[in-house]
């Protein structure tokens, strides 16, 4: 059963929220983080990415970047940028993109739950990112960055949660550059936690929908604090890290795109030809072509827009095969273009759906040659893949509106 608990949460004072919060760190290449942060000295992606603060060659992964998070950290709360609640609550942080609202409970999450397979992940993590973040959790004592969760929507939940927002003021209330409206509400009443603690220890499972890298780095911190402190209770703050619960039913998962770099030596014509094995290809009547439902996906080539269809007679029943992504590597990318490990090869790159399709023609125009569009994977495979013990094909999933960071700070030892 899933066990969450209150945290004296460290957060941006009400006339600073807005100043603070930012976007996770890993949406930004170097260059743009330096840029996003200029001028902006209490954004919170200067802590999250504290190697905007040294000279450009400057070594990332040195243990004074680090450190440098820390201190200015550190340095913030001291001069009240930062506050810390009294007492351990739970916090409601709801984001609004156009006419959708999207409600999450802030709380804290078991590391053990994360071990024992209660939390469930659909993802690999690589190596490279995970130390980054270990190395920046372990140096600030303290989880910056919220893992996005799922679980199956349960009324009690969402009527508790609409009648505390409907009662009480939000300790904060914003919009940020792309129109998104955050809003925090904080939990404090005994018996209110006590009831939502109890109706999550109900649920069988909650899921990573976003953050994998985080919630492994936060798990490998806590296992270096235990083997530290052997005496450990479990009760200590590093047995638990910092999430940020959402319904299934209020996500919304956008499509993940991908545009190729070359043709692989074939023509124009020679490529449609070997696509019309798999799919069932026609000219698309609209452009961009967006598809309309699974199994449909949209390719741009030579300047026009095709409509490709899967055959079925080539679907498989497995739940990570039967995902587009998966038929579109497995079909296409692999036998086409030679695409084995598309985390790797460099003849592939992913565009986020928020970004629209005219950003797959305007790829197309300047480094790309082809682009498929995709359908977008849906909560229900997320959670089928999930419950199989099974890993998606990377870059299947692209969540919208994203969390901003330094909103919640949990500090595991100070």
């Amino acid at each position: 059963m899933a066990s969450i608990r209150p945290f004296r949460a460290l957060r941006p004072a009400k006339e600073r929220a807005a100043e603070v919060a930012a976007l996770p760190y890993d949406v930004y290449s170097r260059e743009e983080a330096r840029r996003e942060v200029e001028g902006r000295p209490y954004l919170f992606l200067n802590i999250d990415r504290p190697e905007t603060q040294f000279p450009a060659e400057q070594d990332i992964y040195a243990p004074c970047v680090y450190q440098k998070a820390d201190a200015m950290l550190r340095e913030q709360e001291k001069a009240g940028v930062y506050v810390q609640d009294d007492s351990a609550c739970y916090y409601i942080y709801e984001l609004t993109m156009g006419d959708r609202a999207q409600t999450g409970l802030v709380a804290c999450s078991s590391v053990d739950d994360y071990l024992n397979g209660v939390i469930k992940k659909h993802e690999n993590t690589r190596r490279d990112k995970e130390e980054d973040r270990i190395r920046h959790v372990d140096a600030c004592s303290a989880q910056t960055g919220p893992i996005f969760l799922a679980y199956r929507g349960r009324t009690e939940v969402r009527e508790l949660l609409s009648e505390i927002k409907e009662r009480k003021k939000p300790e904060a209330d914003f919009r940020t550059e792309d129109s998104i409206r955050h809003r925090v509400w904080k939990i404090e009443e005994e018996e209110k936690i006590a009831r939502l603690t109890g109706l999550f220890g109900e649920m069988d499972h909650t899921y990573i929908a976003d953050g994998h890298h985080r919630a492994a780095s936060a798990v490998a911190v806590s296992r270096m604090r235990r083997e530290a402190y052997p005496g450990y209770t479990g009760r200590e703050e590093f047995n638990y890290f910092l999430s940020v619960l959402f319904p299934d039913d209020e996500l919304m998962i956008l499509d993940y795109n991908r545009v190729l770099k070359d043709l692989n030596g074939y023509s124009p014509e020679e490529l449609l030809e070997k696509l019309s094995g798999p799919f069932q290809v026609e000219k698309a009547e609209k452009a961009p072509y967006r598809p309309e439902k699974k199994g449909e996906m949209g390719f741009f080539l030579d300047g026009s827009w095709y409509r490709l269809e899967v055959r079925k007679e080539r679907c498989r029943m497995d739940p990570v095969e039967a995902l587009d992504v998966a038929y579109l590597q497995r079909e296409a990318l692999e036998p086409l273009w030679g695409i084995k490990d598309p985390k790797t090869d460099r003849r592939i790159d992913f565009v986020g759906g928020i970004r629209g399709l005219s950003e797959l023609e305007e790829r197309c125009r300047a480094d790309c040659a082809a682009a498929f569009s995709m359908y977008p994977t849906s909560m229900a495979e997320l959670f089928g893949v999930a419950d199989a013990g099974l890993l998606m094909p990377p870059k299947s999933t692209w969540f919208e509106p994203k969390l901003r960071s330094g909103l919640f700070i949990h500090k595991i030892e100070r």
